[in-house]
This record gives C-alpha cells, sequence and structure tokens, in this order.
C-alpha cells in the first residue's frame, strides 16, 4: 500500500495548513462572548457596560478592515504566502498580549493587533487556496478556511466552558484560550515558511519557470486540469495600489467586484457574529438560568454547526453556489423573523414552550449558516475574480465584511439591552432583501475552471436567467459586452506592448516593470 502522504496530493496539504488561520481566527470567535460572561474576567477587568462590552468584542474586526483593504495589493506585490505569514505573526503577538493583559487598555490594544492580523490573512489564505486547487475541488478546498474557523468557533467555547469553573479568583481561566491562538497562529507562521508560493501569482509576475516547479509540488498535474494555467499568459504589470483599487471599478471589472463586495458584506449582516459571540446571553434572556447551562447549550450549538458543516463541507462541488446562497437565504430570514416575532408578541418566559422555540431556533439557524452561506460565501468571492484583480477584490470585500462584522458584533448587546426583537427583525430583512438581490444578480460557477468563469462573466453566458431576460429587454447585453475595459500594456520607454478589450472606451495603461 501506498505511503499515506503519496495518496494526498499536495495542494490539499497546502490548503489545509493555510487553514490553520481560520482555526485560529473562529477560536477567538468562540472564546471571546463566553470570556465577556465569565466572572473571573469581570474580577480582572472590571464591570462592562453592554456599550462597552460590544466595543471590546468588535474591536477585533474594527481594526481587521483596515489592512483588509491594503493586504490585496501587498499580496500582488510581495506573494500571497508572505502577507498570510505577516498576518500570522501579528495575530500571535496581540494574542499574547490579551492573554497578559492586567487591565482592560493593554486588553484592547491585544484585541485591536489581533485584528491587524487577521485582516492581512483571512482573505489571503482564500485566494492562495483557489488559486492553488484544480477546478473539481475548488469548491471543498476553498471553503477549508471557513470549516477550520467553525471548529475553531467549537473549540473556543470548549475551553471556555472548561475553564469556567476554575472560580471567579483564577484569571488563568479566561488568559488560557489565549495561550491556544499563539499556538495556532505559530503554527500557520511555519506553515508559510514551508509551503510553495501561488503558481498564478509566479505566472502574473511573468515567472513561468517558477510557476511550473510550484506546480509540480503541488502535484497540481496529478488531476490533469493544469491544461488551462499552461496555456493562459502572463504579464509582469507595476500597478500602483490605487490604480489596482481604481481597476476594480472600472468596466469589465465593477460588475463582479460589486457581487463580491455584497455577498462578504451581507453574509456578514445575516446576525451570525451576533449568534457566535453573544451565544451565552441569547440563551440566557432566553430562560436558560444556571451559568454553567448557558455555556454548554453555546458549546453544543458550536459542536451542531461543526456536524452540519461537515457534509456541506465535502459536499460543496456537488450543490450549486447559487442554489446554496438563495435557499440559505430563505432559511436565514425566516429563523430571525420567528424569533423576532415570538419577542415582540411577549410570548418567550423563562416557562413555556416558546423560550425552547428561541433556544432551538438559535441552533437551526446556525446550522442553517455553517452549511450555505458560511460556505459559499468566500469561495463564490474569490473565484470570479481575474487572477490580477483577485487578491486586491477579495481584500476589499473581506474589509467590507470585517466592517459589517463590527456593525453587528456591536449593535447586537445594545439592541439586546434595549429591545428584545429588534435585532433579530433587523438580521432577519437583511438577509431577506440579500436572497432577493442574489436571485437577480448572481450566476453559477460551480465546476467551472477560474479561466472559463471570466469568460462566462466576460460575455454574460453565466448570468441568472432573470438578469439575461432583463438585459435583453432594456439592450444592455451587446453594449456591456462592447465595452469591455480596454488595458494596454506599455513597455518601460511608453510604446504599446499589447492590449485587451475593445478599443472604443478609456481604458487603463499599465507600465511594465523594467527588467
Amino acid at each position: 500500500m501506498a505511503p499515506l502522504r503519496k495518496r494526498i496530493p499536495n495542494y490539499m496539504l497546502a490548503s489545509v495548513a493555510v487553514s490553520l488561520g481560520g482555526l485560529a481566527m473562529g477560536c477567538d470567535t468562540g472564546a471571546i462572548g463566553a470570556i465577556m460572561a465569565m466572572p473571573a474576567f469581570a474580577v480582572s477587568m472590571g464591570h462592562l457596560s453592554a456599550t462597552l462590552v460590544g466595543f471590546t468584542v468588535s474591536l477585533i474586526m474594527l481594526t481587521g478592515a483596515i489592512p483588509s483593504v491594503f493586504a490585496g495589493y501587498l499580496a500582488d506585490k510581495y506573494g500571497r504566502l508572505q502577507v498570510v505569514m505577516l498576518g500570522g505573526v501579528l495575530f500571535g503577538l496581540g494574542a499574547a498580549v490579551q492573554g497578559a493583559a492586567y487591565a482592560l487598555p493593554q486588553f484592547l490594544a491585544g484585541r485591536a493587533l489581533t485584528g491587524l492580523g487577521a485582516g492581512a490573512f483571512l482573505s489571503n489564505i482564500s485566494v492562495y487556496i483557489c488559486e492553488v486547487a484544480p477546478a473539481r475541488h475548488r469548491g471543498i478546498l476553498a471553503g477549508l478556511p471557513q470549516f477550520m474557523a467553525t471548529a475553531g468557533i467549537c473549540l473556543g467555547y470548549f475551553i471556555c466552558y472548561g475553564t469556567v469553573r476554575w472560580g471567579a479568583g483564577v484569571s488563568l481561566a479566561w488568559r488560557v484560550p489565549y495561550v491556544v491562538q499563539g499556538v495556532l497562529s505559530l503554527a500557520l507562521v511555519a506553515a508559510c515558511l514551508l509551503l510553495p508560493e501561488s503558481p498564478r501569482w509566479y505566472l502574473l509576475h511573468g515567472r513561468r519557470d517558477e510557476a511550473h516547479l510550484a506546480l509540480e509540488k503541488l502535484d497540481f498535474a496529478v488531476v490533469g486540469e493544469d491544461r488551462d494555467f499552461l496555456t493562459s499568459t502572463g504579464q509582469q504589470v507595476s500597478l500602483s495600489l490605487w490604480q489596482g483599487l481604481a481597476l476594480l471599478f472600472r468596466r469589465g471589472y465593477r460588475t463582479r467586484t460589486t457581487l463580491a463586495l455584497f455577498i462578504l458584506g451581507m453574509v456578514q449582516l445575516s446576525g451570525i457574529d451576533g449568534v457566535l459571540y453573544y451565544a451565552p446571553t441569547l440563551f440566557a434572556q432566553a430562560g436558560l438560568e444556571s451559568e454553567t447551562a448557558s455555556f454548554l447549550a453555546s458549546g453544543l450549538s458550536a459542536v451542531l454547526m461543526l456536524a452540519v458543516s461537515v457534509p456541506a463541507f465535502l459536499l460543496a462541488d456537488k450543490w450549486g453556489r447559487r442554489t446554496s446562497a438563495i435557499t440559505g437565504g430563505v432559511g436565514l430570514s425566516g429563523v430571525m423573523l420567528l424569533i423576532g416575532s415570538l419577542y415582540a408578541a411577549g410570548a418567550v418566559h423563562p416557562y413555556g414552550v416558546a423560550r425552547w422555540v428561541v433556544i432551538v431556533s438559535v441552533y437551526v439557524f446556525g446550522l442553517i449558516y455553517c452549511s450555505t452561506w458560511a460556505i459559499v460565501g468566500k469561495i463564490y468571492a474569490s473565484e470570479i475574480q481575474p487572477t490580477h484583480t483577485r487578491a486586491a477584490a477579495n481584500c476589499v470585500a473581506q474589509g467590507l465584511g470585517f466592517f459589517t462584522n463590527w456593525v453587528v458584533a456591536m449593535l447586537t448587546p445594545i439592541l439586546l439591552d434595549k429591545s428584545a426583537y429588534g435585532a433579530y427583525f433587523l438580521f432577519g430583512g437583511l438577509a431577506l432583501g440579500t436572497v432577493l438581490v442574489l436571485a437577480a444578480y448572481m450566476p453559477e460557477t460551480r465546476g467551472r475552471s477560474l479561466e472559463s468563469i471570466q469568460e462566462a462573466f466576460n460575455s454574460h453566458a453565466g448570468s441568472s436567467p432573470l438578469l439575461q431576460r432583463l438585459r435583453r429587454r432594456v439592450g444592455f447585453a451587446n453594449r456591456e459586452t462592447q465595452q469591455e475595459n480596454h488595458v494596454e500594456l506599455l513597455d518601460s520607454e511608453g510604446g504599446v506592448v499589447s492590449s485587451s478589450g475593445s478599443t472604443n472606451t478609456r481604458g487603463l495603461r499599465v507600465q511594465l516593470a523594467s527588467a
């Protein structure tokens, strides 16, 4: 029998290795809400108001939004893994500062530093995996970071469930999760030092020999899907940060950029982070009286979400991206509106059936999210972009996701404190609106190579049937195809080397890097 290492292609091992970043981030997500509810944390940091709790929990997202915008440019210039490694170092330092904190300002500084690291590596992990994964396995592998994040949430919950019983006088009870996060960050940094860079990044910079060598190291040819890659051409272009961002919103690119921004933003505005961060609070509000019962219910929620993520992860390349996104959105909005209606009607009490309906619905919400939006969102946002804008677009979209995540984490405790049902109605309405937009504007991409997806977007062959009918009705189809962005590549003396797109529109002139 062949050794196990020979039976698992290296592109799979590489995807698992960089997904440790998702595990570290998930551990923070699963632990922070429980830490805020620990008596030991209150002894160390003092009593926090609902507003201060929201700010402390969400700070990691606020600071994460800043580097996310620039991480794509850095990844295009220096390499995907270099930026992921930098993010891992910052994340680990932030975990160390939080774990050693003796006062709230120091703890907040650590969370801010952790956010900077997460903003640098999260989106680029997805980009790296998307670029090294063959088409038929891309859904599974690109969903790995989210799967690992779910596993991290489970890990964070149960670490806190085990330590909360140490008592209010033992500050180590809330510090242990940060030790685990620090170890995971070190593992991520080590993986980046050992793995080959993305072959498509090498090709983008005109380094074909190194691209072919990376393909060999990743066992990409084993599945026989390297033909699209090997027949594609790459130009070594030099784009400034602002040129790269401007390119995202030019004709031929802005549809994909807007779609990625919308999807990753609305995935967070579904309210999932309110559920993940404040699960102990939600269960206590629904009527679970004891602290231990609340923590255990939160841990059970995490276990169920991890369990449902397994088939969703394995079947990511069987289910259509569009179908998964739309059906998931319908389910998420229905659950949120149901919970909101029960609270608005005054039916939820520490006794009776209604509280159990709320508790079960919180579980169901997490299960639906983990089996649909959690998997499809980041995969879709990465794979619809062309190679030269993939990192920049995905990172800008991730930055928006961080910001909307911060909004949710900040507002949820305030809304729950002021109104038992306001948060649920808000998130349910946003999820329902997202479904309507996706039904009109989301093309299917499952099973297509990255190159064929770009052809589909350029020709609008991949558009949804509804959108195709609308375009034909108002006469946009031909005009948009003719107005595809015109790009001219210039040599170091200003002469035109090559161009793409139609010549009847104003385009972008890019200076080739001198040899």
